[in-house]
Formats: C-alpha cells, structure tokens, sequence
C-alpha cells in the first residue's frame, strides 16, 4: 500500500500541529481518530486510539491507563514488585496527560493524529520513572548548566521477509553503499521514507547496510526531546510499513550471531543564544567544555549499562572489531571507541556507539545526559584518547560481558543513584532482574541442538 497514494485527498501538515490545528482538520474530517501514546521501557509506544470527536470533548485532561505499560517485559507480561506498580497494587491506573503541543500526523494510518502522553501520579506530578520524562528531566539540569543539547540519530535494523519456512533476511549479503537494492527492498524503503516525509520527519539518509538483510537510517540533527520524538514514531511507522510487505523490521543489537545493529547517538552542546560549545578542528585539542563532557561519558557510563544496554542480547553485539565498542575509551573519528569525536569545526560532535538497536533512545539519551552534566559540574578530567586498536586499549575499562554483570554493578553504584535517581535505579534494576529470569529458565534451540549432539 502506497503511504503517498493513500493520503493524496488529505493536506496533511508536516510535523507538530498544534491544538487549534488538530480541532480544525477535526472540523474538516481531516482527523477521525486520536493516538494517545506513551514510550515504554523498551521504546514502543504504547497506548489508546480515540474517536477524535470525543478525545477533544472529553481528554485533553488525560486520559487513564492501566500503570504496567511502565512494568512489563518485551512480552507485555506484568511484572510484579515496581514500586507504582504490581499485583499487591492490583496494577492500578494512572493518568495520561496529552501534550498537545506535540500532535503529529500519521500519513500512513489516513485520518490518524499521535499525541504524546505524560503519565502522571494523583497528586499530578510526573511518573518519574517514565523515559520521555527522564530525558526531559535531565536536559532541563543541563539547562542548569547554561547549555542545551542538540543530538542525531543513526541506527540499524535487520529486514526480514515472511517466507513459509520461516523468517530470513529481505537479501544476501552486503549491501553496504549499494544504490539497487532488490526491487521489494526499493519499494519497501521508499513509502518508508514518503511516510516520514509525510509525518514531518526529516531524516538525512536511508541506506543498505553490511550484513544481510540490514538498513541504516540517519535522522537530522535537533533538538534532542524532538530527536527522540522523531525516532520513536519512526519505529511504529517502519514496522508497519514492514508489516504491509510481509516483512519484519527487527530492532535487536545482536539479530545473528556476528551480526551488530547499533543506535548511535551524536551529541552536541549549545549556549542559549545557540553558540556551539564543541567548536573543534582536527588536529587540535578538544575546548574545555567537550573534554569535560567526554569524562562525565567515561567516567559515569560504565555505572548505568542497563539504560543503554537492557537486555541479555546487548551485551552479544560488544565483539572484538565489529565496529561496536568492547571498551570504555574515547579517540578522534575512530569507531573502535564506545565515544568517538566527529565532526568538524561547528559541526564537532560526541558520537556514543554503546547503544545497540534494541535501545529506548529516551533512556539512553537521558543515562547519557546525567553523565554529560556529571562531567560539568564537577570539571572532571579527560584522560587521553585511543590512538591504536580500541580493542586492545588495556588502559581502558572493559565493558560487561553479560546484563547480570552489568545489573550487579548499576544496582549498588552511588554514581547511578546519584545521577538518575535512587527510585529510577531500582525500577530499571528490577527490570534487568526480570529480564535475565526469565532467560534462566528458558531452553533454548541452540542448547537441544548441542546437548542432542
């Protein structure tokens, strides 16, 4: 189904509308429903679709929502024991505030409106735990510092086609560079990129990718709550556009074994009056600003792996040259490192390559945010950039081989408690917990297949 073709009869307006344009494409039938959506702990958004007509009469004050869409696995299992929320609980509701300054259209779904929901207490303060809303935290204490934060978004993912004997990637082998894909492939990309134009999402490039079956997509470079905003609505979009294919976009760091998709986040910081504080030529030291927010990224990352690596298949991206970090260090334009500076001049930029494909960017985002703002307040000190082998960087610390190893340590870090929050760490820890559960009990194809042997 053509994104393009579909939404021919209706001018949809590009990007954010706001309420009194939402009321008149109502008045016009332009909008028929209303998505009230909320990022989870895994990135998906989650939530209601409402007649329109009644969602403008009757929620614009919020709307209510069973509270375990912030307590679930990958499964959508509730899980018990969160601190809002469990089975002693009995999983209450919470409120969902739109915010309505935020309204996108969804071309590919004709007549459909998103608006994003902050999910709040009773006593109407913010779900602290909540992703969008631990970045917006973190950027507003970085705003505490005199500086807003830009950020870019490129990442992988692994296209897969429905074949009757199972899923197998959309091709064979690299396509890195390529410009013929196969033509199911072309067709494919194309009504994803005429749906993010239609939607008001600018991204940069749409490419294949190294491995089979893999595409890299690379968003323009913004604000960095809208950045997510825009990544976020990317994911529902391409995995529907997939799913009218008859293929599968899979967000997993590790989709086969030597195969890594990564979410790689660029961050830049500006003064209010938008002068670039990286300002950065090759061959120079980097300006003070950047080396202090290089140490908060070396220093505090390793104490919150669970934000940026949450499940068990993260840690099976971190292998020795695949381009994905196995160590925390930092050098000029090398991809070896967990931070690399890119960029030049006003374009200089932190390129943080921990992330993999099965990320929240929010959680990421804000986990990298803390650490950047650790880094100013306390003036830390760079050490001295990768110039060899990333991989072999004794002088750098290891990063974990597994979340059980990550989670002991991001569970008892001051750092983490300090920077998130004690009450995020623990919520995010008993997620981790949950997650390497129910890994322990499962037995897996590969396990009967040796064992069988």
């Amino acid at each position: 189904m053509n994104a393009s073709t579909d939404t021919a009869a209706t001018p949809w307006p590009a990007g954010p509308v706001s309420q009194d344009s939402l009321q008149h494409l109502l008045k016009d039938r332009g909008v028929t429903d209303i998505m009230l959506a909320v990022p989870d702990l895994h990135g998906r958004l989650m939530g209601k679709l409402f007649n329109a007509s009644v969602f403008l009469e009757q929620m614009t004050h919020g709307a209510e929502m069973c509270s375990y869409i912030l307590a679930t696995d990958v499964d959508m299992r509730p899980l018990d024991g969160f601190d809002f929320s469990g089975w002693d609980q009995g999983f209450g509701d919470f409120l969902v505030v739109p915010d309505l300054d935020q309204v996108r259209m969804l071309p590919h779904r004709p007549g459909t409106a998103l608006v994003f929901g902050t999910p709040v207490h009773d006593d109407a303060t913010p779900v602290g735990v909540a992703p969008r809303h631990m970045l917006a935290t973190h950027l507003n204490r970085l705003r505490e510092q005199g500086y807003l934060m830009k950020a870019g978004v490129e990442v992988e993912f692994v296209l897969y086609a429905d074949e009757p004997s199972g899923l197998e990637p959309a091709w064979n082998g690299s396509l890195d560079y390529g410009l013929t894909p196969p033509p199911a492939v072309s067709d494919f990309l194309r009504q994803v990129s005429e749906a993010l134009r239609d939607a008001g999402i600018v991204y940069e490039s749409l490419k294949t990718e190294g491995a089979s079956g893999q595409c890299e997509v690379t968003f323009a470079y913004g604000d960095a709550l809208a950045i997510c905003d825009d990544y976020t609505v990317f994911r529902h979009i391409v995995g529907e556009v997939a799913t009218r294919h008859e293929m599968r976009a899979v967000f997993m760091a590790a989709p086969e074994t030597a195969v890594g998709s990564g979410l790689h986040l660029h961050l830049s910081l500006w003064s209010e009056h938008d002068e670039p504080a990286f300002v950065h030529h090759r061959g120079q030291e980097v300006p003070p600003t950047m080396a202090r927010a290089t140490a908060g990224l070396i220093s505090a990352l390793p104490h919150m792996a669970p934000m940026y690596a949450p499940v068990t298949n993260s840690y099976k991206r971190y292998q020795p040259r695949s381009f994905a970090p196995t160590r925390f260090n930092w050098g000029f334009d090398h991809r070896g490192c967990a931070v690399r500076v890119t960029g030049h001049g006003q374009g200089a930029r932190l390129e943080v390559r921990l992330a993999g494909a099965d990320t929240n960017a929010y959680l990421a985002l804000a986990a990298y945010t803390a650490a950047v703002t650790h880094g100013l307040e306390e003036k830390l000190t760079v050490r001295p950039p990768c110039d060899g082998d990333a991989y072999q960087d004794r002088d750098s610390i290891p990063l974990y081989a597994d979340l059980g190893e990550a989670l002991q340590y991001f569970e008892h870090s001051t750092i983490a408690q300090l920077l998130l929050g004690k009450d995020v760490v623990r919520h995010y820890a008993h997620a981790a917990r949950a997650e390497l559960d129910w890994h322990r009990r499962q037995v897996t194809d590969l396990e009967r297949k040796r064992g069988i042997r």
